[in-house]
This record gives C-alpha cells, sequence and structure tokens, in this order.
C-alpha cells in the first residue's frame, strides 16, 4: 500500500496535515523529532490523537539525520510533505545553527531521500516555505514573481535556501517539487510561541500584550483548514514545468492590522486587552500579503475563512485545552 510520509507529523500544520490525508483514506507514516523549541506536551498532545487512528504509523527520527531518513528509501512512499523546520524570526537571532541544521541540512536530507524513492514510487516532493521570504518588499501583495533575494532574518534566509535546494533537484533529476509559501497561519492546536496564543494566554492572566512596531503592524493571518486543504491540492497536483519546480503562496488574500487581529480576540474572549506598544523587532517586517492567483489558478486553492469565524473557533479550543 502506497504511502504518504509527513514530517513535523507532531507540529501544528503537520498533524492536521495528517488528520486530513488520513481522513480521505491515506497511509501515513509520520516523523518528528519532538524538539523541545516549544513544551512538548502539545506536541504530545497532537500525536496521541493521530496514533490512536488507523493508518498511521510515527517514527521519531530527526530530518538532518540522514542515516535515519535514508532508511526510508525501501518504503512504498508516493509522497513527501515535508513540515519539519526550525520556526521562529525571532529565535534564529539566538541559536542560528539549529537553522542551518534543521531547515538546510534538513532539506538536503530529504531531497536525497526523494531521489532514492524518484525511480520507484516517488510522484511528489511537497515542502513548507515562508511569507518571509519575501524580506520587506514593499509591493503588495506579495507574489511568487517577486524579488526574495534580500531576507530579514536568518530563518528567511534558510527558507529561501530550501527553495534553491528544491529547484535545484528538480533540474538535475526530475524531482516533482512544489514549495508552498505560508502566511501566519492560526487556528486550533497552533504553536505557544506565536502571536494568537501569546495574546490569549496574557489576556486570560491580566497581564499585558506587547504590540510590537506601535501597532502599524499587518499579517496575511491564514486559518489552519484553509492552509491544510492547500496543501492536499499542491500534494495531488504534481509540477510538471521544466525543471518541475513550483512556487505557490498559500494565504488568506487579505492583510489585517494587528490591532484589529487583537480586538476579535478580545472579542471573543469578551476581556480586553492590557497593551504595551514597542517597537519594531530585529528581523520582522511591518506587513505580509498572500497574492493568491497562481495558487487559486493552479491548485483550486480558495481560503474560506476570515478571522472573524477563524478567532472563535481557536478561542474556543485554547479555552478547553489550557482550561482558562
Amino acid at each position: 500500500m502506497a504511502e504518504i510520509l509527513v514530517t513535523g507529523a507532531a507540529g501544528f500544520i503537520g498533524a492536521a496535515v495528517c488528520h486530513a490525508l488520513l481522513a480521505r483514506g491515506d497511509h501515513v507514516v509520520g516523523v518528528d523529532n519532538l524538539s523541545d523549541y516549544y513544551d512538548t506536551k502539545l506536541k504530545d498532545a497532537r500525536l496521541a490523537q493521530l496514533t490512536a487512528r488507523r493508518n498511521f504509523s510515527f517514527h521519531k527520527a530527526d530530518i538532518a539525520d540522514k542515516d535515519a531518513m535514508l532508511g526510508f528509501a525501501g518504503r512504498d512512499i508516493a509522497g513527501i510533505v515535508h513540515l519539519a523546520a526550525q520556526p521562529g524570526v525571532r529565535y534564529s537571532l539566538e541559536n542560528p545553527f539549529a537553522y542551518v541544521t534543521a531547515n538546510v541540512m534538513g532539506q538536503a536530507v530529504m531531497l536525497e531521500l526523494a531521489r532514492a524513492l524518484k525511480n520507484s514510487t516517488l510522484k511528489h516532493f511537497v515542502y513548507a516555505s515562508s511569507s518571509s521570504v519575501y524580506g520587506a518588499n514593499r509591493k503588495t501583495p506579495f507574489a511568487v514573481g517577486d524579488a526574495v533575494d534580500h531576507p530579514n532574518s536568518l530563518y528567511a534566509a534558510t527558507k529561501r535556501a530550501d527553495e534553491l535546494f528544491a529547484h535545484t533537484y528538480a533540474h538535475l533529476y526530475g524531482i516533482a517539487c512544489t514549495g508552498l509559501r505560508f502566511f501566519t497561519v492560526y487556528g486550533p492546536w497552533g504553536r505557544p510561541d506565536m502571536a494568537p496564543i501569546l495574546f490569549a494566554g496574557a489576556i486570560a492572566r491580566g497581564e499585558p500584550i506587547k504590540v510590537f512596531n506601535h501597532g502599524e503592524m499587518w499579517r496575511d493571518f491564514t486559518y489552519i483548514d484553509d492552509i491544510v486543504a492547500g496543501v492536499l491540492r499542491a500534494l495531488d497536483r504534481p509540477a510538471d514545468g521544466a525543471p518541475p519546480h513550483a512556487l505557490y503562496n498559500l494565504g488568506n488574500n487579505k492583510s489585517e492590522k494587528l490591532t484589529d487581529f487583537i480586538a476579535e480576540i478580545e472579542k471573543a474572549m469578551g476581556k480586553k486587552a492590557e497593551k504595551i506598544m514597542a517597537p519594531m523587532q530585529p528581523g520582522d517586517v511591518p506587513a505580509t500579503y498572500a497574492d493568491i492567483e497562481a495558487s487559486s489558478r493552479d491548485l483550486g486553492f480558495a481560503p474560506t475563512t476570515p478571522i472573524s469565524v477563524g478567532i472563535p473557533k481557536f478561542i474556543a479550543w485554547f479555552r478547553d485545552y489550557y482550561r482558562v
């Protein structure tokens, strides 16, 4: 039976993708190193839900470990969804080596696995990129054809390197590769180092929240279900160009002011936030905004969840999971 290999399976997007693949009848092999970048209890809880389902198997392994990952070369893997990475813009200032290991070496190892599988079973290698590759691009919305050679952070630089690696492997070995530039994903089971949980947690505890760039921040907030739908649509449509490498934006196609996003959280929680206005953080950008013309045309990607719908769903999960 053909399988789909998903890396970062205990992560926010990875776990959600695994559930969607299982729901449609795929056999899924999940890989994650369960790093302690954030509280592993959340990863364990996501993983517990997955391991309770049929047709899911889990392997604790590090994507940068070539011996461990190339051990999957003998399996009947039809598709790879490579989502494992070292995330976070600000942490890359503190621990650059973690990003080079996970995001650069990890991508090289996964592409070598794809190369080993290419002549037997593999049809498509889909991997996570990021809106961060656009840097401080002042042209909005961001389109996949825009210049991306001035990254604002090491994290962004490693994700751009991932795209270049994939292009090279598509060119040299004919591996169908698709990179997905995610725009500020949020929703139930989200990462605790990201703004939604940080804001909701502080509001619940009656603590102030930091609002960077004095509130002059805009983000294309994209609900997890819309992202997952885009990932599956991409997986089912292998790139077929010359070379067979494609890049797409997966975003909500709407840039929201951060203070409006916070207002939706306040509304859903029934409690106002105490705000501390702070300067822009190193490596951050003032605005993101996805042009999704290409992903809509080629993948049929059509996000349907505004923040007025997504935030209440997120807060309902937040209250239940954290018992607040």
